[in-house]
């Protein structure tokens, strides 16, 4: 699926979801890219078992006509939020991701846009991609995973070895200049108790908000 919605750690179809039930309708996901920079050890491209009907792995990228024509049939008046976040890494795909930021930005203004993206962006494309978000992005979160380097190359298997984790803060602090919103994200069940706490500590002195995610079994 390239445009849906979730509930119980499920995913639905706009069209299914809009048909049972409107009300319920709140946040619409995007999903750009296969391909990420990560290899995490909890993901769920390794771990989520999906249906064909409703599987997230893209058999081809879509180009941002065909998002956009996905996009003009969502009832947006039941719609809160349209969050990028692919079974990849979107910023992977940055030219795409920020022409669909700035269409829901132009046709429904109304309508917050998050990214879920790893951070690293700025590795990727080598050069500072920040600027780029400015007025189309309300809200960046970003995956920390753990309370220092040597913890979160161990989990997230990064094609970037060690430097990757310097360059998400780096990343996040940049984007506090043009995005409204940022968050660093960790997951529960994943991370012991003791280094949630560590997380919570380097978010505060980096004035980050840091949000605990469930942990998504099937």
């Amino acid at each position: 699926m390239i445009v849906y919605t979730t509930k119980g750690g499920k995913y639905f179809s706009i069209a299914e979801s809009f048909k049972a039930d409107a009300t319920n309708l709140r946040g619409v996901y995007i999903n750009l890219t296969n391909r990420c920079n990560n290899d995490c050890a909890f993901c769920l491209r390794d771990k989520k078992v999906m249906t064909a009907e409703k599987s997230l792995w893209l058999e081809r990228e879509p180009s941002a006509d065909e998002v956009k024509a996905e996009l003009d049939a969502v009832p947006f008046d039941f719609v809160s939020e349209v969050v990028f976040c692919g079974f990849g890494e979107p910023t992977i795909r940055l030219d795409v991701l920020t022409e669909l930021l700035r269409y829901v930005k132009a046709t429904h203004p109304e309508i917050s846009t998050r990214l879920n993206t790893n951070g690293l962006g700025n590795l990727e494309h080598g050069r500072d991609i920040s600027a780029e978000f400015k007025n189309i992005l309300d809200v960046a979160s970003i995956s920390l995973n753990a309370a220092t380097a040597e913890r979160y190359l161990q989990i997230t298997r990064s094609k970037f070895g060690f430097q990757a984790y310097a360059a998400m803060f780096d990343f996040a602090e940049k984007m506090k200049a043009v995005v409204p919103h940022v968050v660093m994200t960790i997951v529960d069940k994943v991370t012991p108790p003791d280094e949630i706490e560590q997380c919570k500590k380097i978010c505060a002195a980096h004035y980050l908000t840091l949000r605990i995610r469930p942990y998504e079994a099937n």
